[in-house]
């Protein structure tokens, strides 16, 4: 990462980490990158499956989002619950991985709440809380850390590219005690085929860019949701 790109993420990202402790962001952002990394995803024919039906209905979510329009705001909301969700213009980088899973019938919002509500001193205790806030624990990267990796849903970190999927959820730090979250999509990059495009909002609402291998990488899951009634997965 060059000595600009970091300079913008500490100066913007330090407001916003003050208060979710775990999702950066950056302002300035060119929208020609989104708009290259489109017509990059077009065309790219065939793109690549994750090989799993419901992870590659994850991967069309998390494309689409990068058709909208969100304003990056890292302030508190109260929300509904479940399927609370902040104001569709503004959010930061956990809520497009949450609204991509909320398209495909994951409430990630519910889903973490339920697990902390059980095991809340396994999570991390850096806020405060001395109970669950179904507000904002789900907007937060360790917490998402913690519940992917409570799941099985684990994943090695490498420095190979073609380990990572369409559909794998990976998690960076941002340094300044920043971390970052985004999802891996089905569009390769174009300076290398094996390393594939990550939709993430770090300042500049949804993007897609070819950011896997820019910061260090604390995390890798492959998460397809929550156990079925049958036992299986989905």
């Amino acid at each position: 990462m060059n000595e600009r790109w970091r300079a913008n993420l500490l100066c913007c990202a330090a407001a916003a980490a003050l208060f979710l402790h775990g999702c950066g962001g950056r302002a300035g952002v060119s929208r020609t990158t989104a708009a290259t990394a489109t017509a990059q995803q077009e065309r790219q024919t065939p793109r690549p499956s994750s090989g799993s039906p419901f992870l590659d209905k994850l991967v069309e979510a998390a494309v689409e989002r990068t058709s909208q329009q969100v304003r990056y705001d890292p302030a508190y909301f109260k929300i509904e619950y479940p399927g609370g969700d902040v104001p569709a213009e503004v959010g930061v980088c956990t809520d497009e991985v949450i609204r991509s899973y909320r398209k495909v019938g994951v409430d990630l919002q519910k889903e973490v709440h339920e697990d902390m509500a059980r095991n809340f001193q396994v999570y991390p205790r850096k806020w405060g809380l001395k109970k669950p806030d179904t507000n904002i624990d789900h907007r937060r990267v360790p917490n998402l850390m913690v519940f992917f990796e409570r799941q099985g849903a684990g994943v090695p970190v490498t420095d190979e590219a073609r380990d990572y999927k369409p559909g794998d959820v990976v998690t960076w730090d941002l340094g300044g005690q920043m971390t970052h979250i985004g999802l891996v999509v089905n569009v390769p990059s174009a300076s290398d085929e094996n390393r594939l495009m990550i939709v993430h909002n770090i300042g500049a609402g949804p993007r897609m860019e070819d950011v896997l291998f820019n910061w260090k990488i604390t995390g890798h899951y492959r998460y397809a949701g929550p156990k079925v009634a049958e036992g299986g997965r989905r």
